[in-house]
């Protein structure tokens, strides 16, 4: 009787634990190792945030849900504007914006609608471990559509790099549905850039605003150079490693949904999570926007840290009355506004101070933690990981690529004012049957 009155009581305090690290685990114990962002990597993304705000107006010329502050937007650069009845149902609406102030060619994607039939379809083609990519595993659903926006916006969008100098970064974005589009477009260019006027991978770049796990962890680590993803404070999409379809399948009943797979992933060992090449990831680098704190009401100033985060990426969800309501766009673009506004403040110095940090310095932090994070993966044991040399010999292949193509497709170029269009379908069915390094892992030692 004792022993049994022994092992309950084992079972109680440790029940009881659990629910105290569950219940005061906050968004901002993800980020708390991570080092500062600086203004001048971050100042892109409240503009990013407003061009995707856009995407929702019928006529930007009269805004009927401007943010604070308006949108800051030229219309007479506003390039092409599609709606669900002209995607078909095959992408989210977007937008193509051609940013001359800030030398851009923007695409932005905007998120899910939920009384929207066509984005539940494009959300529940999927199953784990269905599409083979790149040496990785991405979203089957979100795949097709970054494929179909490609076959029908590749000539717009090479016109566009052609006609302003080749000089422009191409720049795609999305919020939350719209974000795993865009990233996964984004890695499609990135290797075939030569098919748009010969981008290269240093001017293309992708801002995924509450980005949902679209990809596996050693794609999200490889990319982490072009895609960068901004998440506020509790945000439950990109800590949400369920499939993406079985989490708006539940909407309606989420707290219930989080609390299970909270409850389920607390015994699923760290390790065993990162061998399994088929469980997928928010991508690229992350950008994480702290507001609460613990036993604190309300919202305080707003902080930014960043990182590449290989092992610990958002892997726990945050039992938060906010964990809704951090996922929404304007929530972002609001709270990314006043987190650049007072980086910018807390930089002014005297003018005869130097900053604290040069940004050569900077560059070159970036790169360096982009090459750890590779040689982090590797140790790991990550499937398919690819180490900082193989990483880099393939960033020299595309520049001889792309350097090709431009010196072939110039003289093409001035005498034609177009030319046929590419099939992108082709050319990722070459990515598909790309094969990644490393030991391939058998279903039977993956958690399902």
């Amino acid at each position: 009787m004792s022993v049994a009155c022994g092992v309950e009581c084992v079972v109680v305090l440790g029940c009881l634990r659990w629910a105290w690290k569950r219940c005061t685990y906050i968004g901002s114990d993800d980020s708390s190792t991570w080092t500062a962002a600086i203004a001048d990597e971050f100042e892109p993304v409240p503009r990013i945030c407003r061009i995707i705000l856009a995407v929702y107006e019928p006529d930007l010329r009269n805004p009927q849900f401007p943010p604070p502050g308006g949108y800051r937007l030229n219309p007479d650069w506003l390039v092409k504007r599609v709606t669900y009845e002209q995607a078909l149902g095959r992408s989210p609406p977007y937008v193509i914006y051609a940013d001359h102030e800030n030398r851009e060619i923007v695409l932005a994607i905007r998120g899910l609608n939920l009384i929207k039939e066509s984005d539940y379809k494009l959300l529940l083609d999927n199953r784990i471990g269905m599409q083979m990519f790149d040496g990785g595993y991405v979203h089957h659903g979100l795949l097709k559509s970054a494929i179909w926006l490609l076959n029908q916006e590749s000539e717009t969008l090479r016109r566009l790099w052609v006609e302003n100098g080749s000089d422009y970064r191409m720049v795609f974005a999305g919020h939350s549905l719209g974000s795993g589009v865009a990233a996964l477009l984004t890695v499609i260019v990135v290797n075939h850039g030569d098919r748009l006027g010969g981008v290269p991978r240093s001017k293309i770049r992708c801002y995924a605003l509450a980005p949902a796990r679209c990809m596996s962890l050693n794609l999200a680590v490889k990319y982490a150079d072009v895609i960068h993803s901004v998440v506020l404070q509790d945000d439950f999409l990109p800590r949400t490693a369920t499939p993406l379809e079985d989490i708006f399948k539940s909407i309606f009943c989420l707290p219930c949904l989080l609390n299970l797979i909270c409850l389920r992933d607390t015994f699923i060992p760290e390790g065993r999570k990162l061998r399994d090449p088929r469980r997928l990831y928010a991508p690229g680098r992350m950008y994480h926007i702290v507001e609460r704190k613990f036993c604190r009401c309300g919202r305080y100033p707003p902080e930014v840290r960043t990182a590449i985060p290989v092992d610990g990426r958002f892997e726990h969800i945050v039992l938060s009355c906010n964990a809704t309501s951090d996922h929404a766009i304007i929530w972002i673009e609001r709270e990314a506004e006043k987190a650049l506004k007072l980086m910018k403040e807390s930089s002014t110095e005297t003018v005869t101070a130097a900053p604290k940090l040069q940004k050569l310095e900077r560059l070159q932090t970036i790169e360096k933690e982009h090459k750890d994070a590779l040689e982090r993966a590797v140790s790991l044991n990550i499937p398919h990981a690819v180490s900082p040399t193989e990483e880099q010999h393939d960033h020299e292949d595309q520049e001889v690529e792309v350097s090709h193509s431009q010196s072939e497709d110039a003289p093409e170029i001035q005498s034609k004012p177009s030319r046929g269009r590419a099939n992108w379908d082709e050319l990722v069915e070459k990515l598909m049957k790309k094969k990644g390094s490393g030991n391939p892992v058998t279903d039977t030692n993956l958690p399902q």
